[in-house]
């Protein structure tokens, strides 16, 4: 491995979108949709992040019962809602809410929503992990997934979004195909591990990220909404356009879109995007990774 792992022009190539080749997504659709529903459980006394009035003190209770509506609430009304607009889902989820409440993923498999990997619980980082601290967690989570679910995930999102050095040869190592840690794009691109590539899939860690906007950045709720329909929008405008094979994705936590008011924001998002149902392709992460690789070899450029 190159002295500094995260080099860019070691990791991944550069290319501007205009000069890249074309391609399109199943049925023709120049965007691609999907939607990470991120399903986590803490540890009661380590930290769960902030909230909107302040970093909470330990032993972090207003946190973890902030975050633990969003399994007892908020992951029901954000299923009636995907199930009203016939859309998929895809599932980032905590090894640990097998134990916390196993229950609440039971809807989501019989609808066929995908399980990206997403590390063992949100109450510790990847980035402050040992070598070997990392591997146990990979070997865990993945002996975990393989028991529930009869089978390991394809993606991984870590949780904080959140990689150490060595995470992208880890990742390659435990067989997973796709990571969505690096958003640099709104195409996926290839990343380069020692371990050969895997691909990054774009997810949306700043932007049309629930948690950022609405915690970091203290935008409204009328303005995420905004900024969600915007997007689809100009996407397919610049589809039209350009030709450009583009992923829009939107990240939503429970505890946040499964609010009451927020849910009828989301509502005015899934019924704007049902009426251009037929111009994109709604997927899971998963599919686009497996269409990427079924691509011929070059449309998507490599690291050397």
């Amino acid at each position: 491995m190159a002295d500094n792992p995260y080099d860019f022009q070691n990791r991944y190539a550069f290319s501007a979108i205009p000069t890249r080749p074309q391609y399109t997504w199943p049925n023709g659709a120049k965007v691609a949709v999907y939607f990470a529903l991120n399903v986590e459980a803490f540890e009661f006394g380590l930290n769960p992040g902030s909230d909107f009035t302040s970093m909470p003190k330990a032993p972090y209770h207003r946190g973890f019962a902030y975050r633990d509506y969003g399994n007892r609430l908020g992951i029901w009304r954000l299923l009636n809602l995907f199930n009203d607009y016939e859309l998929p889902c895809s599932i980032l989820l905590n090894a640990s809410v097998y134990d916390a409440c196993p229950e609440i993923l039971d809807p989501w498999r019989k609808r066929g929503d995908e399980i990206v990997g997403h590390g063992r619980t949100n109450s510790e980082r990847q980035a402050e992990m040992t070598p070997e601290q990392e591997r146990e967690m990979f070997e865990v989570v993945n002996a975990r997934y393989l028991k529930e679910e009869g089978k390991t995930p394809k993606g991984w999102l870590g949780p904080f979004i959140s990689q150490s050095a060595q995470t992208p040869e880890l990742l390659k190592e435990f067989g997973y195909t796709y990571m969505m840690d690096w958003w640099f794009d709104d195409q996926p691109q290839w990343f380069r591990t020692d371990k050969g590539p895997i691909l990054a899939v774009p997810y949306p860690s700043m932007e049309l990220n629930d948690i950022p906007a609405f915690i970091n950045r203290g935008i409204d709720d009328d303005a995420f909404t905004r900024m969600m329909i915007d997007t689809f929008d100009e996407m397919l405008d610049e589809s039209a356009m350009h030709g450009w094979p583009q992923i829009n994705c939107y990240s939503l936590h429970t505890f946040l879109m499964g609010q009451p008011h927020r849910i009828r924001q989301l509502r005015r998002v899934f019924e704007h995007m049902a009426k251009r149902r037929d111009d994109v392709w709604f997927c899971h992460p998963g599919q686009i990774s497996d269409h990427v690789y079924g691509l011929p070899e070059g449309t998507v450029a490599m690291a050397t």
